[in-house]
């Protein structure tokens, strides 16, 4: 069991870290933006229901204080919650962590002050920053022995369909990557189609006018890319699982990329129809198809006892 003073000081340093880790964040999107320090003199005005933002160093000073006493407290809690949950690698916590600060600090601002921060400051920049601070928590922890050592690998060795369901999804969001790389250099617009596709989810944006393809918008896009073929590949790899015993589900895993596919430009078609003219619909269809077929692949060549179940009895003489 670890003692008190060794999870207090622990928690305390890694409170001060993560405090550290996201004050950097925002100074450098402050400073990026040509206004810094502006996100503490926002976040004390919000506090302190001031009429305006002023940047003076007393309310600067009095909202760093209280960032670094509230950001102590959460590593404190963390350090003393996770040697109970030894179960998950200490990135995978440290993300949880980060999206648990992210809710945190939504309701918080919007019960305490009224204002919806996430949105004054821009949600990508507040979930970066929140998952940055959990992660450098997390990392602290792990590193000074008070969570216990688990790797992804180890965690994902017990659970082949989970690590295939990762992998394919990064393979097919890989995949879609570098199609649209290509595309968009050809052109002449490097990164312009993440850029497009994350200004329509973030921004809301309704025509070319609108797209903004700067660093924020593109890696938020990216992030939110990878996770959704994630999600896929995790469905697609617990279906040919269950193919590998029941061969005609294969089937099942066909129609399941086929709708993928078709859900995917329906979904554009109904959030942001602009975009299906802006980027060429066939690019969109084309990068779907490369990733669906390099994930299935990948898939394929993982179950060789599913190759040699077809092999012995086609669909046509199963089904």
């Amino acid at each position: 069991m670890k003692r008190p003073s060794h999870i207090l000081t622990r928690g305390m340093t890694g409170g001060v870290l993560a405090a550290t880790a996201m004050a950097l964040w925002f100074l450098l999107i402050d400073a990026s933006q040509g206004d810094p320090f502006r996100t503490p003199a926002f976040m004390a005005h919000a506090l302190l229901d001031l009429p305006e933002v002023r940047r003076t160093f007393g309310l600067i000073a009095m909202y760093t204080a209280l960032h670094y006493t509230v950001f102590v407290g959460v590593g404190l809690v963390v350090a003393w919650l996770v040697p109970k949950l030894e179960v998950a690698p200490s990135i995978l916590l440290g993300l949880v962590v980060g999206f648990g600060l992210f809710d945190l600090v939504f309701y918080l601002s919007v019960t305490a002050t009224g204002v919806n921060v996430v949105r004054e400051l821009g949600w990508p920049e507040v979930l970066a920053g929140n998952l940055i601070a959990g992660v450098t928590l997390m990392g602290f922890l792990h590193l000074t022995g008070v969570a216990r050592p688990v790797t992804w690998w180890s965690a994902l060795a017990e659970h082949r369909v989970v690590r295939e369901g990762i992998l394919a999804g990064l393979v097919g969001a890989v995949a879609v990557a570098i199609w649209f790389l290509v595309f968009d250099m050809l052109r002449g617009r490097p990164f312009f189609t993440p850029a497009a596709l994350g200004s329509a989810l973030f921004y809301g944006a309704s025509t070319l006018a609108d797209v903004e393809v700067n660093f924020l918008t593109v890696v938020g896009y990216s992030v939110t890319h990878v996770a959704a073929f994630i999600i896929t590949g995790l469905v697609a790899a617990a279906v040919v699982w269950e193919a590998e015993k029941t061969p005609p589900l294969i089937l099942a895993a066909i129609l399941l990329f086929a709708a993928f596919e078709t859900f995917f430009l329906g979904l554009l078609a109904l959030v942001a129809e602009w975009l299906l003219g802006a980027l060429a619909w066939w690019t969109i269809a084309m990068g779907n198809l490369l990733a669906t077929v390099g994930m299935g692949y990948y898939l394929w060549l993982m179950h060789p006892k599913l190759q040699e179940a077809l092999r012995e009895s086609p669909l046509d003489k199963t089904v």
